[in-house]
């Protein structure tokens, strides 16, 4: 059980490491489509979060799915709301 967590914990440092990296590296004008991916990742993470919180083993996995659902839903619609944003600073205003 140690060895797993301690490989678990590997690869979530190595993981945010490159992620930082990569990210530290798309330029401006790349920022919208690499949050609607984003988004779409999240999205994937809402449905491994209602997984987790199917599986009734104890109060605590249950308790710990919920709040996988809560934050990864909260994630899903403000990414999809900030990049809609950002898509209507591109839109040209209509003449007055």
């Amino acid at each position: 059980m140690t060895e797993a967590l301690i490989a678990a914990l590997f690869v979530f440092v190595l993981a945010s490491f490159t992620g930082f990296e990569i990210i530290n590296k798309v330029p401006p004008t790349l920022h919208t489509p690499l949050m609607s991916g984003a988004n779409a990742i999240s999205g994937i993470a809402v449905i491994g979060a209602l997984l987790v919180s199917g599986e009734r083993d104890t109060n605590l996995s249950v308790i710990l799915g919920l709040i996988a659902v809560v934050l990864a839903s909260i994630n899903v619609v403000g990414g999809f709301l900030v990049t809609d944003r950002m898509l209507q600073m591109f839109k040209k205003k209509a003449a007055s």
